[in-house]
């Protein structure tokens, strides 16, 4: 029977054991990485993949993993800085690949820095960026 291969049974128990190990961050952190790799073809940024460029596909790529982010930060650790990094590199893509439209922009504070009065600067209107209509904003 080994000869051909295992059985339905067993296909489904071992899929059953994998289930019981996962945790649904690394289904989420596998969601943001494969998010950023799609974006970046979508970019057309690896080589082979110019014709693939999609300013729509990839600012939604962009979106999904702005928004998955904050869920998994925690569980990356420092690997986190290189996920924004990975975001960072997509959202300047899409500036350049979109004359005259606006580009997904990271609302985080630059460095991980905390402070509130950044937070009360951000609440008081548009800043000049956002005022020059070169700023994207969810939702405006």
């Amino acid at each position: 029977m080994s000869s051909q291969g295992p059985s339905e049974q067993e296909l489904r128990a071992a899929y059953e054991a994998e289930l019981k190990k996962l945790k649904v961050e690394d289904v989420l952190v596998q969601t943001v990485v494969s998010l950023l790799n799609l974006g970046g073809r979508k970019a057309g940024l690896a080589p082979g993949t110019e014709d693939e460029r999609d300013p729509n596909q990839l600012r939604l790529a962009i979106d999904g993993a702005r928004a998955l982010l904050p869920l998994v930060e925690p569980a990356l650790g420092p690997e986190a800085r290189q996920i924004r990094d990975a975001l960072s590199q997509l959202q300047l893509a899409f500036a350049r690949m979109a004359p005259g439209a606006t580009a997904p922009s990271d609302d985080a504070p630059a460095g991980g820095a905390q402070g509130g009065g950044e937070q009360a600067e951000k609440t008081q209107g548009p800043g000049p960026a956002q005022s020059s209509g070169r700023l994207w904003v969810p939702g405006q």
